[in-house]
């Protein structure tokens, strides 16, 4: 099992505590994580755009000059694709992106980011993570203290109103539930902050 310290908020030690091998102490497969962010960004497309065909846009109809005799090429309507204002060949239409992976894939690509975290040492747990009130400067001294470098995501046990509200304004600092991990966050942000609550439920959904 690897064992990581666990500091508290002014960034002192204060334990350490021993990871479960089956979802930080993994190797990571990174085809897996690869094909699991595929389909989490696929997913998040919309797939609203549009064009208009030639039946779509207005005017034509008539057949501009008669077949034969004028010497110009022949045209069946003014808005066929090759005319300005015409209508669009093959062009895109409203579709959906999305498409579906095997659940225990988006796990293993979980559990196979969280522990590359570990062994990259850009995972840092907290004892717990809480705020009298909604002040960002105590969070700027918060992560400053973890010495928390770069993009950090912090993932929370349960909601917590003030440590949200105290991080939405700092940039590149996120924060986001336990239920609610994803691949692309866990990719993103390069460091990682976890209250040891965090880290027990994170061991009771994906051990």
């Amino acid at each position: 099992m690897p064992k990581i310290d666990v500091y508290d908020m002014k960034g002192k030690k204060v334990s350490d505590i021993e990871l479960a091998d089956s979802v930080f102490g993994i190797e990571p497969n990174e085809n897996i994580v690869h094909s699991v962010l595929v389909n989490y960004l696929a997913n998040q497309r919309q797939g609203t755009q549009s064009t208009k065909t030639r039946s779509e846009v207005s005017g034509g109809g008539k057949k501009p000059w008669r077949q034969k005799g004028t010497g110009r090429a022949r045209q069946g309507s003014i808005r066929a694709p090759q005319w300005i204002k015409g209508g669009i060949a093959l062009g895109p239409k409203p579709r959906s992106y999305s498409y579906s992976v095997n659940k225990k894939e988006k796990r293993l690509a979980i559990r196979s980011v969280l522990s590359s975290k570990v062994l990259e040492k850009e995972l840092t747990v907290v004892d717990k993570l809480e705020l009298k009130e909604i002040k960002t400067k105590t969070m700027v001294e918060t992560l400053n203290s973890l010495k928390a470098e770069g993009k950090t995501l912090i993932i929370l046990p349960e909601t917590n109103k003030n440590v949200a509200m105290s991080s939405r304004n700092i940039e590149g600092v996120k924060t986001i539930l336990a239920n609610n991990i994803n691949v692309f966050d866990l990719l993103k942000y390069k460091n990682l902050i976890l209250p040891v609550d965090t880290v027990k439920k994170l061991e009771e959904v994906y051990a």
